[in-house]
């Protein structure tokens, strides 16, 4: 047994002589070895210089007492070179076991079967009309046992010849492409392997990767299955991937039905393919084609006189690979579009819960609006949060970012639906009275934007007239606690200051779309409210009952409605009066940076609400702009277009051609002239609207039969006249000098 050990541990028995030797050593020392330290005791201790044998033969213990051999454990020292390379071979066979169940996990087999770049897709507005398109162009794999021999010859000569005879990396390859310049140094399983599993990055990391990814490949697929991978995968220029998409659009034909001069003139585009593309440099593409053909005569394919009778091809680009429009709802949409696709190689057509009709009536009412140089938003969705109108800016084509989606702005008072329904939640009433005096004490001292004051005031007409001390006062009143936990009822995700009175007058920032959301919940008596761009499933009472969904108690719904309603009919939001039931607040932050209003109107299905923001990017003041003129005039007009259509019946219009162009949404129209100073000429259905800003007032004049209407931004004219008032009275109180 202890002979079975020590051959299992690598250690051979002693020598019963030696063990004599060293008793009788041990005996005539001068000193004991129980005086030593543990250390000491060691049978296997390396042996002092004073003891070391020179005429040791091979193989004793005292033969490698000195030199690097007497730093390893005395058992060690005798093996022999057979026995170390034994042991480093077993050590690099682990090490590949190791790295073999690695790649087992990082990179799966069955990731080289999905597209390496996101097929494209076609986003089409409600009634079927495209919107946008974003993505790849790719079509379904090959299969080589379908290709043609003069279709995969080509490939073969100019990337990979000897690649039915390596094991995934050629050495020999390698040596022939520095050598010659024809041919990759990369191997075309190598090269699936990097568009597939790793990133372009040019490192000897990298590189290692590859080649471990190739081996791997060619392991666990046949050849005929890596290059069906490859062929189905690279990338051919002019948006295109794959053999298939590449020869569709290139030449009008399936990978199958190639001519030889056409499948050379493909393989020749996979250097450098954005370069190489024959639709925007023909002549390197003609150059690159003469290589190929050359590479096929070197590979005995073809021979020289059938490589000189093969012309140039010609293209035959039936469809115009037009770039994606973008628009501000799209590039919002995109993403969850993305997260909701099948992975596969067909491009896909989702519809979209964008109205065109309605995102025209809201691209209208802004083209209508006296901006000056001011940027605008306005997104209207229906109660349960369908979107059907977005605009997030005043040109998509000159900033693409969202002001609905992107900018976190100060709502101003439209904040204050919280405050108020937080207090209609802990037993308040339209009709109790608040203080609406002026603050003299304390260290935050807010003002009323028009400067009147009141010893009492009911909560009805406080939030109509916006009152800014009533708000705060209200909030002291019922907590910073309970207002936040509304507005996180009603799907409020901001962030929000625990304790800053503040806070009541809208400083937390929010963004558009999460405003107008919180007030589809009042909409909808239901919250919160998620918008959203697709159409989902009814939930049933079960999902239902289980989806956390919360509604308000009757009274305080009503409440809260009535309240809205006075904001518009008799307060600050007069200018969007409609001839429906309208529910809204105005919004207008510190030194008017921020002008906003929110609001919902119509019954049942044709109930829609929409939140609009004016502003300047750089968050300078605007011209005497707040909320109850230019946003909730903007407002109305998009009302008064969309209900107004809505409740005329349906006329049948012919279904658009989900794979014709795309139609522009957020660019203006040919029919918008400026006329400079941020004056603008409108022409549209026989009318002719100038607009244009005075002083910070908006002016609309309208000529239309010979007629001539003109309408003025009356809150915007009363603010300029208080200003102008303010500094005369200022300049009178001046001493002469």
């Amino acid at each position: 047994m202890k002979r079975l050990l020590g051959r299992f541990f690598g250690r051979k028995e002693p020598d019963i002589r030696s063990w004599v030797r060293r008793d009788l050593a041990l005996e005539s020392a001068p000193w004991s070895p129980l005086s030593q330290d543990d250390d000491d005791d060691d049978p296997y201790a390396p042996l002092p210089p004073s003891q070391y044998r020179s005429d040791a033969p091979f193989g004793t213990p005292d033969r490698y007492a000195t030199g690097w051999r007497r730093f390893m454990p005395r058992f060690l020292r005798n093996r022999s070179w057979w026995w170390w390379i034994s042991r480093m071979v077993a050590s690099v066979l682990f090490v590949f076991i190791l790295l073999v169940a690695y790649l087992a996990i990082t990179a799966p087999l069955n990731k080289s079967l999905q597209p390496i770049a996101p097929p494209q897709i076609t986003l089409l507005a409600a009634d079927g009309t495209p919107i946008a398109r974003n993505g790849a162009v790719v079509d379904e794999p090959v299969q080589v046992a379908d290709l043609p021999d003069h279709v995969i010859q080509p490939f073969l000569a100019i990337e990979d010849r000897r690649f039915y005879d390596h094991w995934g990396v050629d050495p020999r390859g390698i040596a022939r492409a520095a050598f010659t310049g024809v041919g990759g140094g990369s191997t075309i399983t190598q090269q699936l392997a990097k568009f597939t599993f790793l990133t372009s990055e040019q490192t000897l990391t990298r590189k290692a990767r590859e080649a471990l990814i190739a081996f791997w490949l060619e392991a666990w697929l046949t050849k005929d299955e890596i290059l069906e991978r490859y062929l189905s995968n690279a990338y051919f220029g002019d948006n295109m991937y794959g053999l298939r998409a590449a020869s569709l659009h290139y030449f009008y034909r399936h990978p199958e039905n190639l001519r030889p001069e056409q499948a050379a003139m493909l393989a020749g585009l996979l250097q450098a393919p954005s370069r190489l593309a024959p639709t925007r440099n023909p002549d390197l593409a003609a150059q690159r084609y003469s290589l190929v053909k050359n590479a096929l005569v070197a590979a005995g394919y073809i021979t020289q006189e059938q490589a000189d009778a093969m012309a140039v091809p010609e293209l035959d680009v039936r469809t115009v690979n037009d770039v994606p429009t973008g628009t501000y709802f799209a590039d919002w949409a995109l993403p969850f579009a993305r997260e909701n696709a099948e992975a596969t190689y067909s491009r896909q057509t989702l519809t979209t819960t964008l109205d065109s009709r309605l995102q025209d009536a809201a691209r209208r009412a802004i083209e209508r609006a006296p901006l000056g140089s001011a940027q605008v938003a306005l997104v209207a969705m229906r109660p349960n949060g369908e979107v059907v109108a977005m605009v997030g800016g005043r040109d998509y084509s000159e900033s693409a970012f969202n002001r609905v989606t992107q900018a976190r702005r100060q709502p101003g008072s439209t904040f204050k639906l919280f405050v108020y329904l937080a207090a209609l939640r802990n037993g308040w009433s339209p009709d109790d009275v608040i203080d609406n005096t002026e603050f003299t004490a304390g260290s935050y001292r807010p003002g009323n934007h028009n400067g009147r004051y009141s010893e009492t005031i009911t909560l009805r007409d406080a939030f109509a007239q916006s009152s800014n001390v009533a708000a705060v006062r209200l909030f002291n009143a019922v907590g910073s606690e309970a207002v936040i936990e509304t507005a996180r009822d009603l799907g409020v995700t901001s962030p929000l200051a625990t304790g800053d009175p503040s806070m009541a007058l809208g400083t937390s920032t929010i963004t558009l779309l999460e405003l107008t959301a919180a007030y589809a919940a009042v909409a909808a008596d239901s919250f919160p409210v998620e918008p959203h761009a697709f159409v989902r499933e009814e939930e049933s009472w079960l999902d239902w009952l289980t989806s956390g969904q919360g509604s308000f108690n009757r009274s305080d719904h009503a409440d809260i409605e009535d309240m809205l309603r006075a904001a518009i009919n008799s307060g600050t939001g007069r200018a969007a009066t409609l001839s429906v039931a309208n529910f809204g607040k105005t919004g207008t932050t510190q030194d008017n940076r921020d002008a906003l209003f929110v609001g919902y109107a119509g019954e049942g299905e044709n109930r829609l609400v929409v939140g609009v923001w004016v502003g300047n990017d750089d968050n300078s003041p605007l011209a005497g702009v707040t909320g109850g003129g230019v946003p909730a005039r903007i407002w109305a007009n998009f009302m008064r277009a969309a209900l107004g259509a809505a409740a005329a019946p349906p006329q049948p219009t012919p279904s658009p051609d989900p794979s014709g162009p795309v139609q522009p949404q957020d660019v203006p129209k040919l029919d918008d002239i400026p006329l400079g100073d941020g004056t603008r000429l409108i022409i549209r259905d026989g009318e002719a609207i100038i607009v244009s800003d005075i002083d910070g007032v908006g002016v609309e004049a309208s000529i239309r039969d010979g007629g001539v209407s003109l309408e003025v931004d009356e809150e915007a004219a009363k603010e300029a006249a208080r200003r102008r008032l303010e500094e005369e009275l200022r300049r009178e109180a001046e001493p002469a000098g």
